[in-house]
């Protein structure tokens, strides 16, 4: 069985690089998280969907659809 053996200035360089890319793994994942949690800009970026959707919820919580079918219903 034959073993790698590496010295100790290559194994603290190999700890160093790994610490180094851990760094810049966290960094780019923070920003990442940050641009997707923006909800300004992302109501910004999809403007007309939220405005759609917010007048469709206000319709049908402010009784929309029971006053518009109340329009057509016949009177006794």
């Amino acid at each position: 069985m034959a073993m790698h053996s590496r010295t100790p200035e290559q194994i603290r360089a190999s700890i160093e690089e790994n610490r180094r890319q851990l760094g810049t793994s966290v960094e780019r994942l923070h920003t990442e998280i940050a641009v997707l949690t923006d909800w300004r800009a992302q109501l910004v970026k999809h403007q007309k969907n939220a405005v759609i959707g917010a007048a469709v919820a206000g319709f049908v919580i402010g009784g929309g659809i029971a006053a518009f079918a109340g329009l057509f219903r016949r009177k006794q």
